[in-house]
C-alpha cells in the first residue's frame, strides 16, 4: 500500500490526501498486520509462516516509518523518499521469502511435483522479471525526478513480477489439484488481489494521465485494497477454519498420490 501523489496542500474533504479517511487507511492496516503477527506469535503459529509473520512486521513498521516522514514537517522530500525506498526494497526481498515459503508448503508433499514446480516457477519467474525490466525500460517515468519515478518503476517491477507469479501458482495448483493448507491459501489470496490490483493502478497511472484528483482517488483505492487484503490474513491465520468430518468408509487413494508415484517409477528406471 502506498500513496501515488506527492505531498500537496489540497482542500479539506474525505476523499483528500491527508484526510482522516485518507490517514485512517494508510495507519491501520499496518497497525492490524502488527497485531496479526503479535496474535500468530502468541499463538505459536508463527512456525507455519516464519517468512509471513517477518514480512508482516517489517512491511508495517516501514509503511509506519513512511507515513511518520510524511507528516512530520521538518522531513524533506528527498528524506521521504530515500524511507520509501528502503521500505520498498525491505518489502520485496521479504515477499519473495513468502513466495518461498508457500511453494515448499504446497509442492513438499509430492516430490516428483515439486522438482516440476520448481523449474515451472524459476522459468516463469525469469521470464517475469525480463518482462517488467522492459516495462521498466520502455515506461515513461511519472516525475522528472530520479528519485521519484525510480520509486515507483521499482513498484511497478515488484507488483507485475509478484502477480505474475501468484497466478502462476494458483493455475499450476488448480491443474494438478494440489490441495492448499489454509494459511498457505490466504496469505497468496491477499497478497494477489493487492498485488494485480496495484499492477493496475499504476498502468492507469502511467498512461492515462490522471489528474491531481484522480491520482489521489487512485491512492485512496490501493490503500483500501492493501485494507481488504490484511483483513484477508487476519481471516485466514486467526480464524479456524471448517472441520470437515471423516467418512468412516476407506476413500480410494488420490489420483495425484497415484501420479506421483509411478512418474518416481518411472524416472528411477
Amino acid at each position: 500500500m502506498r500513496q501515488a501523489v506527492v505531498r500537496a496542500i489540497v482542500p479539506d474533504g474525505m476523499l483528500q490526501a491527508h484526510s482522516w479517511l485518507w490517514n485512517y487507511l494508510w495507519v491501520a492496516p499496518n497497525l492490524f498486520l502488527l497485531a496479526l503477527a503479535a496474535l500468530v506469535c502468541r499463538r505459536g503459529l508463527w512456525r507455519q509462516c516464519p517468512a509471513f509473520v517477518a514480512f508482516a512486521i517489517f512491511s508495517s513498521l516501514g509503511q509506519l516509518a513512511v507515513f511518520a516522514a510524511d507528516v512530520i514537517p521538518p522531513v524533506s522530500p528527498e528524506t521521504y523518499w530515500r524511507i520509501d525506498w528502503i521500505s520498498i526494497l525491505t518489502e520485496s526481498m521479504l515477499k519473495f521469502l513468502v513466495f518461498g515459503e508457500v511453494i515448499a508448503r504446497v509442492f513438499n508433499p509430492y516430490s516428483t511435483i515439486r522438482k516440476l514446480g520448481q523449474v515451472s516457477v524459476s522459468a516463469v519467474g525469469g521470464l517475469l522479471v525480463l518482462a517488467a525490466v522492459l516495462a521498466a525500460a520502455l515506461g515513461n517515468g511519472d516525475s522528472p525526478l530520479r528519485l521519484i519515478s525510480g520509486a515507483h518503476l521499482l513498484e511497478q517491477t515488484v507488483f507485475l513480477i509478484e502477480s505474475g507469479l501468484i497466478v502462476f501458482l494458483f493455475a499450476f495448483a488448480a491443474y494438478f489439484r494440489l490441495p492448499w493448507n489454509r494459511v498457505s491459501f490466504g496469505v497468496l489470496l491477499g497478497m494477489g488481489i493487492s498485488s494485480c490490483e496495484h499492477l493496475a493502478n499504476w498502468a492507469i497511472t502511467a498512461n492515462a494521465g490522471p489528474s491531481s484528483h484522480g491520482r489521489v482517488l487512485l491512492a485512496f483505492l490501493n490503500m483500501a485494497t492493501y485494507h481488504a487484503a490484511v483483513l484477508i490474513w487476519i481471516c485466514y491465520l486467526l480464524i479456524p477454519g471448517k472441520v470437515v468430518a471423516k467418512s468412516a468408509v476407506p476413500l480410494p487413494e488420490h489420483n495425484l498420490d497415484v501420479w506421483n508415484r509411478e512418474l518416481e517409477r518411472l524416472l528411477q528406471q
